[in-house]
């Protein structure tokens, strides 16, 4: 027991957590440990998008911006 410690949560969070629960003797340790991990997935993956993205604009301004299109702006 000499790893656990205590935290102060405000009420509605607590309620909050009891609603989370995917079994009954689930402890909020066990709960806590579930959504940080989701939280680390969704974060990673947002990382990965914004990667994407910022490559796929350079491609896309490399495509779009360049003479023979700014020709066909004013045919």
């Amino acid at each position: 027991m000499a790893n656990v410690t205590t935290i102060s949560l405000d009420r509605s969070v607590v309620e909050s957590l009891k609603k989370a629960k995917e079994y009954p003797r689930q402890t909020y340790g066990e709960l806590i440990t579930k959504l940080v991990g989701v939280f680390n997935n969704v974060k990673g993956q947002s990382q990965y998008d914004d990667f994407l993205h910022k490559i796929q604009q350079e491609k896309m301004r490399e495509l779009w911006d360049n003479d023979a299109d700014k020709e066909w702006e004013h045919a």
